[in-house]
Formats: C-alpha cells, sequence, structure tokens
C-alpha cells in the first residue's frame, strides 16, 4: 500500500471535524485514514495551532529534506577548469 501524504482539504476537514466533536473513529472512516495519521494532527491542533500552521511545517520539513547541491571550494573549481 502506498503512503499518500495529507492534503490541505483533509487537513482542514480533520480541524471542522474535531472542533464538531465527532469522535476520531468516524473521522477516520469518513477519510479513510488511519487513526495514528488523525492523532497526529489533532494533537497538534490541541496546542492552539491550525490546519493551515500544519501545512506551513510539514512543507519546511520537506524543503530540509532530499539531497543538497554540491559546494566546491574555489581550488577545485580551478582545479577541474585546467584539467
Amino acid at each position: 500500500m502506498t503512503y499518500t501524504h495529507l492534503t490541505t482539504t483533509e487537513l482542514v476537514m480533520i480541524e471542522a471535524y474535531y472542533k464538531e466533536g465527532i469522535p476520531i473513529s468516524d473521522i477516520c472512516q469518513s477519510l479513510k485514514r488511519s487513526r495514528q495519521t488523525i492523532y497526529k494532527v489533532i494533537a497538534y491542533l490541541k496546542t492552539g495551532h491550525t490546519a493551515y500552521d500544519y501545512y506551513k511545517n510539514y512543507k519546511a520539513n520537506k524543503k530540509r529534506c532530499g539531497r543538497r547541491k554540491t559546494q566546491l571550494t574555489q581550488s577545485e573549481q580551478d582545479f577541474i577548469q585546467r584539467h
């Protein structure tokens, strides 16, 4: 089974359901997401944040992922130019 990240729509729906007091098991069934996923979002919401804050945090974390660009020193660049 492939993992798909939560969409902004799903995050807003989780926030709305949570504010309405809908049980987590019902939220899981309606969004077809695992209970743990919903609990993580709700735990974040309980700290006073919003779904938009959660998404901004997710995007900031994604920026730090992946391979970094190679930074060559000036002497390495000169060596490559000469050869």
